[in-house]
């Protein structure tokens, strides 16, 4: 399979584009030290794949966040974007609760999102338009409980689970729930709508963190339904990790079939070397499966989209590689 022609197009198109770049370090600033070293292979790799996407836009997940945003700030230099957006996640951001039950607190599973420090594998927009920070909606502090319909996990014998103290703290978000607007060049508007969801796996039968995946995907259709903040109704993207393929994966395969078929929003299943498939797990047996997604509102026209996984044989396919796990999920849009 060939690769389409990576470039921007100079007749209103322009591209949207998810990639997470598992670019989170064991430590808080460490990202920040090696992109000042400038001799890390693996940001190097990132900064390669970001290049041969060329997409106007990224919405970047696994990146770690630090309080003046200085890591994202030279990151964004060097992938050559004028424009970056960040706020605090909530991975690692610590709730005072033994949320997994070990008898400790203050591990990485008693955060608000699994994370060894605050911050850690946070999120990120890179554009090449201006981002009206002012303007950005987060709901990373909505609360589960707080979802319309929220699948509470409960023990065996039907109480909260991990505890009750935990349900009245624990957030929705794992990462984060940003609608962030951006201003093209015609000086329309798009709101792009990002996240990124927890595994539904590593738990057991009260399948908290499955239940936590379907109510953040869910999220974005009770967002549009207007559940929630001052919502959007056309020309708005939604581009993230959901880590859910509709087909194959573990966990509640229904809540991202939903949001493929909402009508309200346009899945072009965008192909690479492995089909719609965006990472590759394979080294913890999980396998090849569809997790990243670009999904534009209807009144947008697409004019093309692509996953960016080489095939077998071109060189490009180890700096694929080395960069991440995940692959870019890339669709180039124009206004009507």
């Amino acid at each position: 399979m060939l690769i389409p022609t990576l470039s921007a197009n100079a007749d209103g198109t322009f591209r949207v584009a998810t990639f997470n770049a598992e670019l989170k370090r064991k430590g808080p600033g460490l990202l920040f030290r090696d992109l000042l070293k400038g001799e890390d292979p693996q940001i190097d790799a990132v900064l390669s794949v970001l290049r041969k996407a060329d997409a106007d836009i990224v919405a970047l997940q696994s990146f770690d966040y630090d309080l003046n945003r200085r890591a994202l700030a030279l990151f964004a230099e060097r992938a050559g974007y004028p424009f970056s957006f960040a706020r605090k996640p909530n991975t690692g951001q610590p709730t005072g609760l033994d949320l997994d039950l070990d008898g400790r607190l203050g591990g990485p599973a008693d955060a608000q999102g699994f994370g060894y420090f605050s911050g850690q594998g946070g999120m990120a927009v890179l554009s090449r338009f201006e981002i009206l920070e002012a303007e950005v909606q987060d709901f990373s502090g909505l609360l589960w409980r707080d979802l319309p319909g929220a699948l509470r996990p409960t023990a065996h014998d039907g109480a909260p689970y991990p505890s009750q103290a935990a349900f009245e703290t624990q957030r929705l978000s794992t990462t984060g729930h940003w609608i962030v607007p951006i201003v093209l060049p015609d000086g329309q508007r798009i709101d792009l709508m990002t996240f990124h969801a927890t595994p539904p796996v590593f738990d057991g039968p009260e399948d908290h963190n499955g239940k936590r995946n379907h109510d953040e995907i869910r999220f974005w259709q009770l967002y549009l339904d207007g559940s929630f903040g001052s919502g959007v109704s056309d020309k708005f993207v939604l581009a993230g990790d959901a880590n859910l393929d509709p087909s194959h994966s573990d966990g509640r395969r229904e809540a991202i079939r939903n949001l493929l078929a909402d009508p309200r929003l346009r899945d072009v299943q965008p192909m690479g070397a492995h089909g719609t498939d965006s990472v590759d797990w394979t080294d913890v047996d999980a396998g090849i499966l569809r997790v990243d997604y670009v999904l534009p509102s209807s009144d947008w026209i697409v004019e093309g989209s692509g996953v960016l996984w080489p095939d077998e044989g071109d060189p490009f396919l180890e700096t694929v590689k080395q960069a991440s796990r995940h692959r870019v999920v890339w669709v180039d849009l124009r206004l009507p």
